[in-house]
């Protein structure tokens, strides 16, 4: 596949198939699927379980490896990437958002948010503490910079884990079930606050299995059965969640 120009969108995946052997005979998790996401776009996949969401996510992130088909991601063909070239290509092009956080219990907020630019290298040490408080202050939780994850409230844990997978500064944004485990108050915040981030530019996709996202996100694409059934845009323009 070719090196993306301007105006491709940064995520391009082609012909995207994943099989799992099983004792019974291989299980299709995607049946061969076709997608693009451009910059600005907060995309919303949902559908049933098992219907290929997360394992959409993850051969996206290059976490696992697709059995067929092309993947380019900001104009890097993730799908020929190995070894320690996929993980330093995931260290600084994807922001990774999980369900359950994953926030080092004894590391501090601020820390956390550090972590992923020690591992990378992206910033000079000096400037990692400057940058991760300023990060914590975008989503609104920088009094909290110096306290361990157990202090906070589930969703200022998740904000600490958005501030932390946008450490290294990724085009784009992932998010696996990341409402999943807090109340409907504080899943608008986080929704709102990932739409802030696409409107100023960034390209999130989300798995989650919320229907009703069409307030927050540009975009959604139901899966089933491994196969997109269908595509449509949603939502409106909004202004001002992060400053």
């Amino acid at each position: 596949m070719r090196e993306s120009k301007p105006g491709d969108p940064v995520i391009a995946a082609r012909g995207l198939v994943k099989t799992y052997p099983m004792p019974s005979g291989d299980v299709t998790a995607l049946g061969g699927i076709d997608v693009d996401v451009a910059a600005g776009e907060f995309v919303a996949v949902v559908g049933r379980s098992g219907s290929g969401k997360t394992t959409l996510l993850n051969v996206l992130a290059g976490i696992d490896r697709p059995t067929a088909g092309e993947i380019v991601v900001g104009g890097t063909a993730v799908h020929e990437l190995k070894g320690s070239r996929l993980a330093a290509w995931r260290g600084t092009a994807i922001g990774l958002v999980f369900q359950f956080f994953q926030l080092l219990p004894t590391l501090t907020v601020a820390e956390n948010v550090m972590l992923p630019m020690d591992l990378c290298d992206t910033f000079p040490a000096r400037q990692r503490r400057a940058w991760a408080l300023e990060l914590l202050e975008r989503v609104g939780i920088r009094e909290q910079a110096g306290k361990l994850p157990s202090a906070l409230s589930g969703g200022q844990q998740q904000r600490a884990a958005i501030a932390r997978a946008l450490a290294n500064e990724p085009p784009v944004l992932l998010a696996d079930e990341p409402t999943g485990n807090l109340d409907s108050a504080t899943s608008d915040s986080v929704l709102d606050l990932f739409a802030q981030l696409a409107a100023d530019g960034r390209t999130v996709l989300m798995v989650t299995h919320e229907r009703d996202v069409s307030r927050h996100a540009t975009r959604q694409i139901t899966l089933a059965d491994g196969l997109i059934s269908s595509d449509v845009a949603t939502g409106e323009d909004r202004e001002g969640v992060l400053s």
